[in-house]
C-alpha cells in the first residue's frame, strides 16, 4: 500500500483474485454527455442538472497525484480506489485470452464503431477505442460518415455490420446529427453484438430477475467491476445512485440491486437529497455537477464511486482548468473509507469494460470457453 495525498492507495493485487470478466453471474462487470470531457474519457453523462442539488466548487482540491506530498495523511482515510491500474490489469487479462482464442480456433474478437459527423470529442473518443482494440489484440473497424449524411445509410452499415461474421460488437459514436432518430438507429445494433448494453431488450433482461443480459452498458459494469476487485462488499448494504440517466444511472441501481444492495435514486425531484445520500454505505454518482456532494452529506466509511468528470476554471492550470467530480474530493477523503479520483478512477474502466464485452461476445457467438 502507498499513501497519496493523505488518501492510501490500495493495490488491487491486495484486493480480490484478478479474473476474465464474464457476463454477469457473480461478476457484474446514450444519451448525449454533459461537456465533451466525459467523452473524451469514455464517460457520458445526462443533460439535466439536479436542480434541487446546488453545485459548490469552492475549497475543492483536485484529485490525488502521486507528485503530491502525503503530509496531510493524518486528516484523511480514504483509500484511493485506482481505476487505471485496475483498467490496465483487465486489459492484461483480455490480451490473454484474445490470444488464446485465436490460436485455438483462429477467430479475433472484432469491434466496429460508427462515427457521424466532425466532432472532435468524439473524434478523439473513437481513436482512443481504436489504440485500445489495437493493444489488446481485437480487430476494429471504422466507418466515417458526413454529419449531413442520412440515417438510412447509417442504418445499412449497421445492417451490414450485423451480417458481417468478422464483427462481434457494434458502436454507434453518439451524440448523433440532431436530424437522425437515435432510438432508431440504436435498435438496429443486433442483441447479439450490442457491446454497448444499450439495447431494450438487454436492460430488460438487467432489470429482471432470473433474466441474464447479453451484456451490460459499459460503465455501470467498470463501476460494479471496481467494488468487486477492491474487495468491497455490497450484499446487504444500503447503496445511492445519484443520477437516473440510461447510460449511466439507472442501470448502475439495477446492478447493485442484483448484487443484494438496497438502493435509493437521487434525482433531480427528490426532496431533501442529502438525507438520503447520508444513509448510504455505497455512493454511485453520474449526475455531472462539479463538487455537488460535500464531505457532511456522507456517512463516515461510505465507498464512494465518482462517474462525474467535470471541467472547473483553474488559472494555475496550462489548460486553464482541471477536471473534478461530482463529489468533493477534499472533503469526501476525510470521512469516506474508499473514493475513486477523478481523473484516474471510473473513466479508464468505461474501455476496458467496452474491450471485454466484445470478447464475451466473440466466445459467445463461436461457442469457445
Amino acid at each position: 500500500m502507498e499513501k497519496i495525498c493523505g488518501a492510501v492507495r490500495l493495490s488491487p493485487e491486495s484486493s480480490t483474485t484478478a479474473r476474465l470478466l464474464l457476463p454477469l453471474t457473480r461478476n457484474l462487470s446514450r444519451q448525449h454527455g454533459v461537456v465533451s470531457f466525459n467523452r473524451l474519457v469514455g464517460v457520458r453523462l445526462p443533460h439535466r442538472h439536479l436542480t434541487s442539488l446546488t453545485a459548490l466548487t469552492t475549497h475543492c482540491s483536485p484529485s490525488p497525484s502521486p507528485l503530491v506530498s502525503a503530509s496531510v495523511a493524518t486528516e484523511t482515510s480514504a483509500k484511493v480506489i485506482d481505476g487505471k491500474a485496475i483498467a490496465k490489469q483487465i486489459r492484461d487479462e483480455i490480451t490473454e485470452e484474445v490470444s488464446k482464442m485465436k490460436n485455438a480456433i483462429g477467430v479475433t474478437p472484432g469491434l466496429a464503431v460508427i462515427l457521424v459527423g466532425d466532432r472532435k470529442d468524439s473524434a478523439t473518443y473513437v481513436r482512443n477505442k481504436k489504440k485500445a482494440c489495437e493493444s489488446v489484440g481485437i480487430n476494429s473497424f471504422e466507418v466515417r460518415l458526413p454529419e449531413d449524411c442520412t440515417e438510412q445509410e447509417v442504418l445499412k452499415f449497421i445492417s451490414d455490420f450485423n451480417d458481417d461474421p468478422s464483427v462481434h460488437g457494434i458502436l454507434v459514436q453518439l451524440p448523433l446529427p440532431s436530424h437522425m432518430n437515435e432510438q432508431n438507429i440504436l435498435n438496429a445494433v443486433s442483441i447479439e453484438k450490442d457491446v454497448d448494453g444499450f439495447h431494450p431488450l438487454n436492460i430488460g433482461r438487467l432489470a429482471m430477475r432470473g433474466r441474464e443480459p447479453l451484456f451490460v452498458p459499459c460503465t455501470p459494469k467498470g463501476c460494479i467491476e471496481l467494488l468487486h476487485r477492491y474487495g468491497i462488499n455490497i450484499k446487504g448494504k444500503k447503496a445511492v445512485v445519484i443520477g437516473r440517466s440510461n447510460i449511466v444511472g439507472m442501470p448502475a441501481a439495477l446492478l447493485l440491486q442484483r448484487e443484494d444492495a438496497t438502493i435509493s435514486i437521487v434525482h433531480s425531484r427528490t426532496k431533501n437529497p442529502e438525507e438520503f445520500i447520508r444513509e448510504a454505505d455505497i455512493i454511485i454518482s453520474a449526475v455531472g455537477q462539479p463538487n455537488m456532494v460535500r464531505g457532511n452529506w456522507i456517512k463516515p466509511g461510505a465507498v464512494i464511486i465518482d462517474v462525474g468528470i467535470n471541467p472547473v476554471e483553474d488559472t494555475n492550470s496550462p489548460r486553464g482548468y482541471r477536471l473534478v467530480g461530482d463529489v468533493c474530493y477534499e472533503e469526501a477523503c476525510k470521512v469516506a473509507s474508499a473514493i475513486t479520483p477523478v481523473p484516474g478512477g471510473v473513466g479508464p474502466m468505461t474501455i476496458a469494460m467496452l474491450l471485454s464485452n466484445t470478447l464475451i461476445s466473440a466466445k459467445r457467438i463461436h461457442n469457445f470457453q
